[in-house]
């Protein structure tokens, strides 16, 4: 499971892994009325993401980490968001990876300044996804879902002496992978 968290836009998405194969199973957002008082949105947030790792059961929780931005309370709230999946998925027993932005979009575009568009475009031809602005939100979730993914077996091919250490590595061990 992948979040891009948030206050009043989250961003989800689950990746399914069998034999190599990735499959996306569902990807969107909850969307929170910014009218609502702060409080009412993080029952809100925990309501919908409880029900959402009730649905799916996920073996993993990948979920962007705070970045230091220009505006203090974005953050803070951010972090609430976050701090809300984070105890959901822990509570259950659920393993939680944190990633940065240019973390997950280092990893899937080879880019760590590329665009939310770029990203969303690169899941696009990668996992065929949409590939349209309205749902950034849902990419940045999968984008973190892949970063995961690609870190796990980065982690795996660590313990077997496989780590790669350059794209140009990764792209000769895993000619099946290109499209």
């Amino acid at each position: 499971m992948g979040i891009d968290p948030g206050t009043r836009v989250m961003g989800y998405a689950f990746l399914e892994v069998v034999r190599k194969k990735l499959h996306v199973m569902e990807m969107g957002v909850l969307s929170f009325s910014s009218k609502n008082p702060m409080q009412l949105r993080l029952k809100e947030i925990f309501e919908d993401v409880t029900t959402l790792v009730e649905r799916f059961k996920p073996d993993v929780l990948a979920i962007e980490e705070p970045f230091y931005g220009k505006n203090v309370q974005s953050m803070l709230k951010l972090g609430r968001a976050q701090g809300i999946a984070m105890a959901i998925a822990l509570h259950r027993e659920i393993p939680v990876f944190e990633y940065t932005p240019r973390k997950v979009k280092q990893a899937v575009t080879g880019n760590g300044n590329a665009s939310k568009e770029q990203l969303a475009a690169m899941l696009s031809r990668l996992l065929d996804t949409p590939s349209d602005s309205r749902f950034l939100d849902a990419t940045d979730a999968l984008g973190i879902a892949l970063c995961h993914h690609y870190e796990s077996l980065s982690l795996i091919g660590a313990s077997s002496g496989n780590r790669v250490h350059d794209w140009a590595q990764f792209l000769e061990k895993n000619k099946d992978r290109i499209v």
